[in-house]
């Protein structure tokens, strides 16, 4: 049996402040980064080990990573970090208020924005320059974020749990939704139904095939659940 370990960061700056965030470099706050700790202790408790980490190129990401590795007590662990594991880019929604465009734009298109999973926001008017070269999008939706993830989960990630190296991905609610869709075999129609929260580890058991057998959250059930109807909530009026 093969164990691979998901983490959505722990709670960013505009997280906090109910804010399309997309590929904008936020930080974390006090919460998050006591949200990845805890997914660090928890981690260590139940004795995972982590031959290879992922993560995105986004700093609320690779924090949370770094929190975890040193809650551990793990150094020198090899990481990869790469674009495609970055959160669904939101286009030109990115930094506006949830809560308030539902305001203006009601409720139901804003969670068209939010969990659709065809339907692109806005686009930005420029490329990010922070990635010269890449074929970079402006404004995705989830079946974008889909497209641009597995071929680096096949490249990537796939062949080194075949190969038998442990791996813990750190990544964005979105991103992580793509994956998980695709490992279950979600429908386009059950996918907007599905939450990720923040900081707390999600374990799939797969077989050699990299079926899912199971998957859980590690840490009080409660908890998650309040967590993930937190995540739902967002982006009413």
């Amino acid at each position: 049996m093969i164990k691979l370990v998901l983490v959505r960061h722990g709670e960013s700056v505009w997280n906090r402040d109910n804010l399309f965030t997309g590929w904008t470099d936020v930080g974390l706050t006090d919460k998050g980064e006591d949200e990845a700790k805890e997914a660090g202790r928890l981690l260590k408790d139940e004795g995972f080990e982590f031959d290879m980490a992922y993560t995105s190129v986004l700093l609320r990401a690779t924090r949370t990573l770094d929190l975890i590795l040193e809650e551990m007590d793990v150094h020198d662990l090899p990481v990869k970090s790469s674009w495609r594991l970055n959160e669904r880019h939101y286009g030109a929604l990115q930094g506006f208020n949830k809560s308030d465009m539902a305001k203006y734009c009601s409720s139901e298109q804003v969670m068209i924005w939010r969990r659709s999973y065809d339907v692109r926001p806005p686009a930005l008017d420029k490329l990010d320059p922070r990635y010269p070269g890449e074929n970079l999008p402006v404004a995705e939706c989830l079946k974008d974020t889909v497209e641009r993830f597995l071929p680096y989960w096949d490249e990537e990630i796939a062949v080194d749990l075949k190969e038998g190296r442990r791996v813990i991905v750190v990544a964005h609610g979105n991103s992580l939704r793509a994956l998980v869709k695709y490992l279950d075999n979600v429908s386009d129609a059950d996918i907007p139904e599905l939450n990720i929260p923040t900081g707390i580890p999600l374990i799939y058991e797969l077989d050699e095939d990299l079926k899912p057998i199971k998957h859980y959250y590690l840490g009080d059930e409660e908890k998650v659940a309040q967590a993930s109807e937190q995540v739902r909530n967002q982006g009413r009026v």
